[in-house]
């Protein structure tokens, strides 16, 4: 697999290389020069989950890593189901959330530790990465107790759940924690400094599982297949998919897919208060806000820094940009999704209730929807419970860590207080 920098298209990696790297020169993202198009995607769709996985990833990585080692990677990360569950007629919800940390993140950052530990095993580096909410419980589970890995994970202090927060700050060992007192986008600007610091980068082997590792993208890519799979075999066809939209790696992954074969006719891109993407959509110009604090906060982005490959598939495929729908909610309207779909008879959080209110909106009739449920609603309890007047039952992964104490260290937005702290920290 050869990958190229999209802002220095000059500096080609293989996989291998990109996994380790990264990013690219001047933080730039890195891209497949092709996408390998699937031909028997029926036959594909009636695989269990896991062998239809190791043929999707097998494509990419093959040639490179060989079929056995592919065979690996997909068995030791993906050890968990996503069902589809159906909410109503025209829109089913496809449920990310039954992983280690119950996020769609478990799926990228399980098979991303496990690339790091066949590609890296004779040599320590560190993890350095920002999470608006579940990247970094995924990310934490994935890599903890890895004797050649540090993880350092920055987020947002007082911006996302306290249960989020729990799961991935009450580690120790080889998992160290930073609240910093700023909004996500500044937390994503400090990996990017710490990348563009020589001293930083070399000295202690960075490396980010953010959705900007090609590593995590592939395996997201499966779960769309697993969608459609059972979609079809409901007897449904003509598929949109709303997107529950952040960093937009999860958008990024249903692209992949679809450009490989996968029959989906077209995605909604849905986000929250945070609505650059929306905009840009709309009238071309691409204008981030100030980042607003939301009840659904993993998606409080402003900056995506996945978008130049939203539309470098777009550009190799011949899409118009158009292909995509851009929603996106305020507060009160967040609010009357979710309680939609409880009075609906299904129990969400605010993120997928966004992406289902998406297809509410916007769906034709000869169309059925799929939006992404990307995390456990427990995960946002107080949201939850305060929205629609219930007490949601912790289930067991999130009551073992609720009373556990937090282990974070408190820095500013500051990179020389960073740089500092991982020195100090790491050596």
């Amino acid at each position: 697999m050869q990958l190229y920098n999209l802002k220095h298209p000059s500096q080609e990696v293989n996989f291998s290389q990109a996994v380790q790297l990264g990013l690219g020169k001047d933080r730039g993202l890195f891209f497949p020069k092709s996408i390998p198009v699937l031909n028997n995607i029926d036959d594909l769709l009636a695989m269990p989950f896991a062998e239809r996985s190791k043929k999707v990833l097998g494509a990419w990585l093959a040639n490179e890593l060989g079929q056995d080692n592919v065979d690996g990677l997909v068995d030791n990360a993906f050890t968990f189901e996503a069902p589809l569950a159906e909410v109503d007629y025209h829109r089913s919800c496809l449920e990310l959330f039954h992983g280690p940390t119950l996020a769609f993140k478990d799926f990228g950052a399980r098979f991303m530790a496990q690339c790091v530990n066949l590609l890296s095993a004779d040599k320590g580096l560190t993890i350095l990465t920002a999470t608006s909410g579940d990247t970094g419980a995924a990310v934490a589970d994935a890599f903890y107790g890895l004797d050649k890995v540090q993880v350092v994970v920055m987020y947002p202090k007082g911006k996302i759940s306290e249960l989020q927060e729990k799961m991935f700050t009450t580690l120790g060992k080889n998992i160290h924690t930073v609240a910093v007192n700023s909004d996500f986008d500044a937390c994503q600007h400090l990996v990017k400094q710490a990348f563009d610091d020589a001293e930083v980068r070399e000295g202690l082997a960075l490396n980010s599982a953010n959705s900007i590792n090609i590593s995590r993208l592939l395996a997201q890519i499966c779960y769309y297949f697993e969608a459609i799979a059972q979609a079809k075999k409901a007897g449904h066809e003509n598929f949109v998919v709303s997107v529950p939209s952040g960093n937009f790696g999860n958008l990024t992954a249903g692209l992949f897919a679809k450009a490989m074969g996968l029959p989906i006719k077209r995605f909604i891109a849905a986000t929250n208060s945070n609505d650059t993407v929306p905009r840009y959509l709309e009238n071309g110009d691409w204008a981030p806000h100030d980042t607003v604090a939301t009840m659904s906060n993993a998606m409080d982005v402003s900056e995506p820094s996945n978008w130049p490959r939203v539309e470098a598939i777009c550009q190799q495929m011949g899409w118009p940009l158009s292909d995509i729908t851009g929603l996106a909610l305020n507060e009160l309207q967040t609010s009357e999704a979710l309680k939609n779909l409880y009075q609906l008879g299904y129990q969400s959080e605010p993120h997928a209730a966004i992406a289902a209110q998406g297809l509410r909106q916007l769906l034709a009739k000869d169309e059925y929807g799929i939006f992404l449920g990307t995390a456990h609603p427990a995960k946002f309890k107080d949201v939850v419970d305060r929205e629609l007047q219930v007490d949601l039952p912790l289930p067991p992964e999130l009551e073992a860590v609720a009373n556990k104490p937090i282990l974070s260290v408190e820095l500013d937005a500051d990179f020389s207080q960073l740089k500092s702290h991982l020195f100090a920290t790491l050596r």
